[in-house]
Order: structure tokens, then C-alpha cells, then sequence
């Protein structure tokens, strides 16, 4: 499956993406601010593409001019209290994306195309999306999104016991109505 947006390609990841991959999640200012440490070697990218982004709906996001891997996005289990009535229903958007491309509108773009690939292709009825409370980028990605702000809560990470997470979601009929 392969998705697109007017400057970027979402598509599965490969091996041969490891380099790029490795580039950007070495930055100190990438994982920590998502829960997850800095890459420390490219063989730990290249696990982390054959584990955790080998997952269903897990794309690298491609920048079209440079033909690089610039982040990654997908769907993951939501971090939100699940009732029994929503379980295969909803999922969460993470994302992640190299510095040298903060600033460009790129996720907000990649968000947008998979609000509309959860909701038409997977048949979601919601979706969420969450950021620690300092993560004011991806705060930003999600409100030029259209979600709606539920709660905030505590939740522990690699970093800290108690971290402020603020969740947010968005239901098949309030993307509807925005007309997308």
C-alpha cells in the first residue's frame, strides 16, 4: 500500500531505508520527545524496521524532492481507555519526522491523508492522536488536523515515570463535515 500526499510518499518501509532512518532518529531532539531513546547505531534502525515498523499501517514518509525517508507514520493501538465497543474501530496516529524538515507543513500534510486512509480504506470510526504536553510541533500537526482536544493524562515512558500526555481524537462524522 502506498499512499500520497502532494510533497511526500507513504509507503512500506525496506531495509535499504535503515540510513535514512538512522540519520534522522539519532537526533537527540526526535525520540525523547515521542518516548523512545535515540538510535545509537544503524543496526538498531534496521531492527526497528524489521520489528516495530513491519507493523500494518506503519509507512516511511518520503520526501518527493529529495527521494529520501525524512519520518515515519502510521496507526498504532490507541493509549486511550478502550471500551469493549470501539476495540478494531479505533486507532491512534503516530508519527515522527527528521528536523531538517521541521517547519515545512510536511506532517500536517501526511496526517491529512491518513485521517482520510482510516477513515475510507480501514473503515475506522475514530481516531486519535496524542503528544506529551511540551511536544509543541506535533501539538501543532494535530490541531491544524481538526482534532478535538479529550483529556490529558499522566503516562510513563523510557524518560519519565509521570509524563503529561495530551490525547486528542477525531470520529468518521466530524471528518465528514469538514468535507474531506
Amino acid at each position: 500500500m502506498t499512499l500520497q500526499t502532494p510533497r511526500t510518499i507513504l509507503r512500506p518501509f525496506t531495509e535499504s531505508d535503515a540510513p535514512d532512518l538512522y540519520a534522522y532518529c539519532q537526533d537527540p531532539r526526535v525520540g525523547p520527545i515521542a518516548g523512545w531513546k535515540p538510535h545509537e547505531s544503524m543496526e538498531e534502525s534496521r531492527e526497528i524496521i524489521r520489528t516495530v515498523f513491519s507493523a500494518p499501517h506503519t509507512f516511511a514518509v518520503v520526501d518527493r524532492e529529495s527521494g529520501r525517508v525524512v519520518g515515519s507514520a502510521g496507526f498504532v493501538t490507541p493509549h486511550k481507555p478502550g471500551d469493549a465497543a470501539h476495540q478494531g474501530h479505533s486507532l491512534e496516529i503516530g508519527y515522527a519526522l527528521s528536523p531538517a524538515c521541521w517547519g515545512r507543513g510536511l506532517m500536517p500534510e501526511v496526517v491529512a491523508e491518513l485521517l482520510r486512509y482510516g477513515f475510507q480504506t480501514l473503515g475506522l470510526d475514530e481516531i486519535w492522536c496524542t503528544h506529551y504536553q511540551e511536544n509543541h510541533r506535533s501539538r501543532r500537526v494535530i490541531e491544524k488536523n481538526g482534532f478535538l482536544y479529550a483529556f490529558t493524562e499522566s503516562l510513563s515512558d523510557e524518560f519519565y515515570a509521570d509524563r503529561p500526555t495530551c490525547f486528542y481524537f477525531m470520529t468518521r462524522d466530524m471528518w465528514e463535515k469538514r468535507g474531506n
